[in-house]
């Protein structure tokens, strides 16, 4: 699988344009992706020298991407057809719905794919049940339905 992975918030704290301090676990996390053969792009806003200092904490680290800011090393911007938009499966950002996960979750979520549903229960496939609700009917109901069955007769 593609992963697309924000730097800055999600890798090491947020301090753009100086880089922040490593995130627990999110280096080991993104070593062991690797390992589980899943291609990582590094996603940032960073540009240039900023870029290459983000890249360059990582590579530190022991952690390379197979590409940062691109879907594959050799792709060339700013021509005709080209999009900074990436082509990925999967993106972990900071400002992901929900905000950034523990990297434990993240990890465990990939492995078992409930990424795919947020981690939570897809409403289609829980058994359709019977409303049994014993809650009290609105009075104004209650009146409603008692005039209804007496038709008319009072």
């Amino acid at each position: 699988m593609i992963i697309a992975v924000d730097f800055d918030g999600t890798i090491v704290e947020h301090e753009y344009p100086k880089i922040g301090k490593e995130i627990p676990f999110a280096i080991d996390t993104l070593k062991k992706l690797q390992a589980d053969q899943h291609r990582l792009i590094l996603w940032s806003v960073r540009e240039g020298h900023l870029l290459e200092e983000a890249i360059e904490f990582c590579r530190e680290r022991g952690l390379e991407f197979y590409a940062a800011n691109k879907d594959f090393p050799e792709e060339h911007g700013k021509g005709k057809g080209y999009s900074r938009k990436l082509k990925a499966d999967l993106f972990i950002d900071d400002r992901n719905l929900g905000g950034l996960p523990d990297w434990g979750v993240i990890y465990q979520m990939i492995k078992d794919g409930s990424y795919r549903t947020g981690g939570f229960e897809n409403v289609d496939d829980k058994p359709k049940r019977k409303r049994t609700s014993n809650k009290k009917k609105n009075i104004f109901i209650r009146i409603g339905e008692a005039l209804e069955n007496h038709n008319g007769d009072y």
